[in-house]
């Protein structure tokens, strides 16, 4: 490994923790005597760019990341060879999914030390999402429907903010999630895996193609999810009533939803999907554009991660 710290920080995140609890890291890191540079983010996508700049070089790098799923998720897409990079993560914000599934812990000092003193560096694998615009990796989950239209409001909902300030950010998944059931309209869903055998799902509220168990703040959408097993799974939920729907929300913390009818787990390495009408799609709850199609894969390159 590198000698030097890379360390990429949002201070925005969880309305602005990321800036407090930084400079509460880096007088330790001072203390250590510890190599490091920050690279701190000043809007969307930086994180990417900054990245894209840093590993351009295809030497080793050694990237710290402090800040929530999405920033992950820029952090992810802007790595240029993945092979040549060991990532630490500082999780700072509302959901922490990538965190949770990773087993990281959530006490910033304590992931500071796990990134300082490594005990295991485990090879992650890396999904990929394309649709007509291009494409996108994701580290804990991709999506199309419903769940993809709870990022997207979570993103710009006043909730957030306010249960953010009182410690209970992840809880607005959940509120906005009661919500869209009663709003959204379900779909016909065409999905073809590996083997070239295609299935129809009739009104389909969501598809969730998942690399880690957990998604949207703590919802064990695919309990049985390994990040090093090399397949994606996918959970569908479809053919049911909104009360059942409203009904199964809640079992999802803890992945008691998949006892249930309606709810269908597969597993693949890739899919292609075909709804039949756009839908909102996400990358580790960072919401893209409506799509009708979308292709999900692994990428062949693992991703070294620093875990608890």
């Amino acid at each position: 490994m590198p000698d030097r710290y890379e360390f990429i920080v949002n201070p925005k995140s969880r309305s602005g923790m990321g800036k407090l609890i930084w400079d509460t890291l880096e007088p330790e890191l001072k203390k250590r005597r510890v190599d490091y540079k920050v690279y701190p983010t000043e809007r969307r996508k930086h994180a990417e760019k900054i990245v894209a700049g840093l590993t351009a070089d295809g030497e080793r790098h050694r990237i710290v990341v402090l800040g929530g799923d999405g920033t992950v998720n820029e952090v992810i897409n802007g790595i240029r060879f993945p092979d040549k990079v060991v990532l630490g993560y500082i999780p700072i914000g509302s959901s922490n999914d990538f965190a949770r599934g990773l087993k990281i812990p959530s006490d910033p000092l304590e992931a500071l030390e796990i990134v300082l003193n490594p005990r295991r560096v485990m090879g992650i694998d890396i999904g990929s999402i394309s649709r007509k615009g291009g494409t996108r990796r994701f580290a804990v989950s991709a999506g199309i429907g419903f769940d993809a239209a709870v990022c997207h409001e979570v993103c710009v909902s006043w909730w957030k903010k306010i249960l953010n300030r009182i410690g209970l950010g992840k809880l607005s998944y959940a509120v906005v999630a009661l919500d869209r059931l009663k709003k959204d309209r379900p779909a016909e869903m065409h999905i073809t895996l590996d083997g070239g055998i295609e299935q129809i799902f009739e009104n389909t509220y969501f598809a969730a193609f998942m690399n880690l168990p957990f998604e949207g703040g703590g919802f064990r959408f695919c309990p049985d999810a390994s990040p090093e097993d090399s397949v994606l799974d996918i959970v569908i939920l479809s053919g049911v009533s909104r009360l059942k729907a409203l009904f199964l929300l809640p079992t999802a913390f803890t992945g008691k939803h998949v006892l249930f009818r309606g709810v269908t787990i597969l597993r693949c390495r890739k899919a292609e999907v075909e709804m039949d009408r756009p839908m909102m799609i996400h990358t580790d709850g960072e919401p893209l554009f409506l799509r009708r199609q979308i292709r999900v894969g692994l990428m062949e390159e693992k991703l070294k991660v620093i875990v608890g």
